[in-house]
């Protein structure tokens, strides 16, 4: 798979052979110029025969030279604004849909169970999330919250800096303290139902601790097939007892403690059934890692790419710059130096 974003910034000229005539002709030009001089003018001394030579009333020589190397410059920007000057832009567009993929996150409390290896249940799944959005950048990703209530946070979409944005700012306890696993499926149902993605599936992410909402969990699984979308069902965690922290969004209370894990495999084999589903236990980070994977590699979109090139035209710059440096020498020369040289 391609990462996302594709895209390749750089400079160029549109008439190349133009901006080699000129590294060639105009150096050229100039040595000529110097080593032949000019057959209409002659060095005449100033100053009484035999006595001091007139000078000016300072050296002009470092400035005249110092003109004419801006004005040699100003002709080079001439070349160069006629080579056609670009900043060129190549990036990589997918010219078909990939899946849209609707994640449903458990953010009640057991969620803050530390037991992926000392990082708790949570923050394993929002990056390894984030990493699975990444190897697929065609897919749209949806997110739905999980809690006493449930929410669509962001409905399937390409833009991974909203989906970073999003996850980022959900909270452990952010919808409550209880489970409604129904109705968070139920909202996932109804969104993959609408979508035109060539495949569009469901992803449970949850210790299986279903507590709250007005639908059961089995029966939105159904609604999900239904909608012609795959379910995948992944329980994450470990049963027993697991240290548990983190703060309450609402009161900014901090819980800590040691937490009885109610983790609850069989519902959640059910529910995956109940939806014609696939079902991971997922007790380590290790293991949900390898549950992403298992997703990624069965939710696949042959995607078809192509480029789309734009041109950022800078020869206006170019010229303007030639234009004042010619001008702006022969100004000064004229006016200014006239009556030394």
């Amino acid at each position: 798979m391609i990462p996302f974003p594709q895209t390749q910034t750089g400079f160029v000229f549109e008439r190349p052979l133009i901006a080699v005539l000129a590294l060639i002709a105009v150096p050229a030009a100039i040595f000529l110029a110097r080593r032949l001089g000019s057959p209409f003018t002659a060095s005449v001394p100033l100053g009484p025969p035999g006595g001091v030579p007139f000078r000016g009333p300072f050296s002009l020589d470092r400035l005249v030279r110092f003109l004419r190397f801006l004005e040699y410059c100003g002709v080079l920007l001439l070349f160069a604004a006629a080579a056609g000057p670009a900043v060129r832009t190549t990036e990589t567009v997918w010219l078909n849909r990939g899946a849209d993929v609707v994640f449903v996150i458990d953010v009640s409390p057991s969620m803050a169970a530390l037991d992926m290896g000392g990082t708790n249940r949570f923050n394993v799944a929002r990056r390894l999330l984030l990493d699975f959005a990444e190897r697929r950048p065609a897919d749209g990703i949806g997110l739905v919250g999980v809690g006493t209530d449930a929410a669509l946070l962001i409905p399937p979409t390409t833009d991974r800096e909203i989906l970073a944005s999003r996850l980022e700012e959900l909270q452990i306890g952010e919808l409550g303290d209880a489970t409604a696993l129904g109705m968070g499926l139920a909202i996932a149902a109804y969104h993959v139902r609408r979508s035109a993605a060539p495949r569009r599936a469901v992803v449970l992410i949850s210790d299986g601790e279903n507590n709250a909402g007005a639908i059961h969990p089995e029966t939105a699984a159904a609604m999900v097939e239904a909608a012609g979308a795959s379910l995948w069902v992944i329980g994450i965690g470990t049963g027993g007892v697991v240290p548990i922290d983190f703060t309450d969004p609402f009161t900014g209370v901090r819980h800590t403690g040691m937490y009885d894990s109610a983790f609850d495999t069989e519902s959640l084999r059910r529910i995956s059934e109940a939806g014609g589903g696939e079902w991971i236990l997922a007790p380590s980070a290790d293991a949900f890692a390898a549950a992403f994977s298992r997703i990624d590699d069965r939710e696949l979109v042959v995607l078809r790419p192509g480029t789309v090139i734009r041109n950022r035209y800078l020869h206006p710059v170019f010229l303007a710059l030639a234009l004042a440096l010619i001008a702006g020498t022969r100004f000064v020369r004229r006016f200014f130096l006239g009556a030394w040289l």
